[in-house]
């Protein structure tokens, strides 16, 4: 039987990593693990709770395809609240995570072939997933300079049919303030292009808020998700914004492709955000193992790298180390336990130089993982 081209799609080598940390624990190993980018936290208790009312109320049946109503309303709500923009529920789409809603986006917005530029390093399954729609990824190779985000002379005679960006991003944690995200946003509007904005981990910020695409243009797409801030990868719930005329198109998709979200990770999402205290314990962890990682990789040896304004994450060049970033992390995992991602996942090209560590998980885990990272180097 043939195998379509579109699935000639690569690997996403931080689940091989995931399978190599999980094969050593097999083997009685004791693993850290700053490979993968999970909160350490489940859902909030809270959400929990809501569930199992809900089971007990009755079946769960399928959703309309945008979403339960009050679930948009109060995501919509928290706009207002989070960024001062006052957002039409009617605007937000209810997906299966954020996943969903790049396929729907992708799909919505370009036609085979079509050009769209992601930022390099990026999180690799945009790639994957424009190549498997026959959409041409084209990768915009980002400097230390910038904070590793992209700027308008990066695809200035570039015929983009689009644009998406990630703020904070991964695998950096670096943000776009006001400016730049503007700076952005005309630049690809000016082109024609269309402009999306993925801001996952939103909420997971240090020293300022995230700036939304929202707060300059209404004409974009955003989509978010309940898997980072809210800690629920597992529930595969997440929401797009996207402007009054592509509602309708959008639900046409989404009909087609998902039928809906699932009923039950709704009803656990619309409960999660009101659990604003137990949320807020988890970015005091997110805080203490963002400084433990600061500091405890400098004192390591990596110290070539923009510290992270947002999400969980620290990408580092070790080009001072190696120059092949996958027997690095192989070799800091079979010699003092501790997994980390090569950088090849999200940069093709430079990521043989690269290293991306996660602080995701207990702050304990993040300083045992410090001392054995300065034990390897130590020893090298």
């Amino acid at each position: 039987m043939r195998i379509s081209t579109r699935s000639q799609v690569d690997p996403f080598i931080v689940m091989d990593v995931m399978q190599a940390a999980a094969a050593a624990e097999a083997q009685g190993r004791h693993i850290i693990h700053m490979e993968v980018g999970q909160p350490g936290t489940g859902a909030p208790r809270g959400a929990v709770r809501a569930l199992s009312d809900a089971m007990n109320d009755g079946a769960l049946g399928y959703t309309v395809a945008l979403g339960l109503p009050a679930l948009r309303a109060r995501i919509a709500q928290m706009y207002g609240a989070w960024y001062d923009v006052d957002l039409d529920p009617n605007r937000v789409v209810i997906t299966s995570g954020s996943s969903a809603g790049f396929i729907l986006a992708f799909t919505a917005l370009f036609d085979t072939g079509d050009r769209v530029g992601i930022g390099a390093p990026g999180y690799p399954s945009y790639r994957q997933i424009l190549k498997a729609l026959g959409l041409t990824p084209v990768d915009l190779p980002t400097s230390l300079d910038n904070r590793l985000q992209p700027v308008p002379t990066d695809f200035a005679d570039m015929d983009l049919g689009g644009l998406l960006v990630a703020s904070p991003g991964n695998p950096t944690g670096t943000m776009l303030d006001h400016s730049a995200m503007t700076a952005l946003i005309d630049a690809t509007q000016a082109q024609g292009a269309s402009f999306i904005s993925d801001e996952i981990y939103h909420g997971i910020e240090y020293e300022k808020k995230a700036v939304t695409a929202l707060e300059v243009s209404d004409d974009v797409y955003v989509i978010n998700s309940f898997s980072k801030y809210f800690s629920m990868t597992g529930w595969r719930v997440g929401w797009m914004v996207v402007p009054e005329d592509h509602v309708r198109v959008v639900e046409r998709i989404a009909q087609n492709m998902f039928i809906c979200a699932p009923h039950a990770s709704q009803v656990a999402a619309l409960a999660a955000m009101d659990c604003e205290e137990e949320l807020k314990a988890n970015m005091e962890v997110y805080r203490a193992n963002r400084e433990l990682m600061i500091d405890g990789l400098r004192e390591a040896g990596f110290t070539s790298f923009a510290p992270p304004d947002g999400a969980f994450y620290v990408y580092a060049d070790v080009s001072d180390i190696t120059d092949d970033s996958r027997k690095l992390a192989h070799d800091i995992l079979e010699n003092v336990g501790v997994a980390v991602t090569p950088g090849l996942d999200f940069d093709p090209d430079r990521g043989h130089k690269t290293l991306r560590f996660s602080y995701a998980r207990s702050t304990g885990d993040i300083a045992q993982g410090i001392d054995r990272l300065k034990a390897y180097m130590a020893s090298r």
